[in-house]
């Protein structure tokens, strides 16, 4: 499958700014699909996932209450949804999908397949 994410952009503070991600390829509903990010100088981190039917969600602690993603799989695609953006958001971030793992995956290594990244800038 391939993945294309899209959205990232310059935000001040308190902004939002919705992230999705166009998958094409293999059928879409066989993958939980997970959004990581990745700052300069630090290892690429779990931002959140959703099961394959969509049904199950999971965050990260750090943006709890602030992201919520989603996903179509009428249109394959995943969407992260960011509100009350804070500096430390400013990252890389990527698309994965995964089919290998019985459970939603918060690793990376639960992932087959990565979009290119999206940058997202949060200024104070």
């Amino acid at each position: 499958v391939q993945l294309q994410a899209s959205g990232g952009g310059l935000v001040q503070a308190g902004g939002s700014l919705r992230l999705s991600c166009a998958a094409s390829g293999r059928t879409f509903s066989i993958y939980d699909m997970g959004w990581f990010r990745q700052a300069p100088g630090k290892e690429r981190e779990f931002v959140a996932a959703v099961s394959r039917s969509g049904g199950n969600v999971y965050y990260a602690d750090s943006v709890k209450g602030r992201f919520t993603i989603s996903r179509n799989n009428a249109k394959n695609t995943v969407d992260l949804q960011m509100n009350s953006l804070e500096s430390e958001d400013t990252a890389a971030y990527y698309c994965a999908a995964g089919s290998t793992t019985v459970l939603v995956s918060r690793s990376a290594s639960g992932y087959d397949y990565w979009g290119q990244g999206t940058q997202v800038t949060v200024s104070s």
